[in-house]
């Protein structure tokens, strides 16, 4: 895969795993702690749309702010390190382990047309359903679904969300049938 850099104004899929398919989150604090991190370092530089987290792995859909609305100039691949950093160094402190959590590279995938969006979405918020480890999406603590309905909240941009889906009724009815197009593989994720 070529190597793809993070731009303003652009859409990306943003992933990664455990290093050898490892849990990054142990218990429900970890996740919590994450997220507190996530916003920390790198809301300040992107407009969250979507994330999932699950035991080895992670999902985010983002748009990344142009430079005048971020208020500092450090790189976002500075920033996912920075994040990746704290995380893993508590995580290791907490646990007792030592050596890297996560896969060496942060995965990202442009997202170029509407089709792949709306789907990725759907994907995102319909994966711990697809690993098996919920019977219900909508019922996994560790996603943005819930916060879909939410009309303010200060971590997802929910009005280019739902103006991606012309509506809240729509973006709730595309999650009931998904579509099953084979639009994304990631290797057994």
């Amino acid at each position: 895969m070529a190597y793809i850099p993070f731009l303003p104004d652009c859409y990306f899929h943003i992933y990664n795993r455990g290093n050898n398919r490892e849990n990054i989150f142990l218990e429900e604090r970890n996740y919590e702690y994450f997220l507190r991190l996530y916003q920390k370092y790198i809301s300040p530089a992107a407009h969250t749309l979507a994330f999932c987290l699950l035991p080895n792995h992670f999902h985010f859909l983002v748009r990344f702010k142009g430079e005048a609305e971020v208020p500092d100039n450090k790189p976002i691949s500075r920033r996912f390190a920075n994040l990746f950093i704290a995380y893993s160094k508590a995580i290791n402190n907490t646990y007792g382990r030592r050596g890297s959590l996560f896969e060496k590279h942060l995965k990202r995938k442009l997202i170029t047309n509407e089709r792949y969006f709306r789907t990725l979405v759907v994907y995102i918020h319909r994966n711990p359903q697809t690993h098996g480890l919920t019977s219900d999406f909508r019922a996994w603590p560790y996603s943005s679904f819930p916060l879909m309905n939410q009309s303010t909240n200060e971590f997802l941009n929910t009005a280019d969300l739902i103006g991606s889906f012309d509506s809240l009724e729509e973006l709730l009815q595309a999650h009931i049938s998904p579509p099953d197009d084979g639009i994304f593989e990631f290797g057994g994720w």
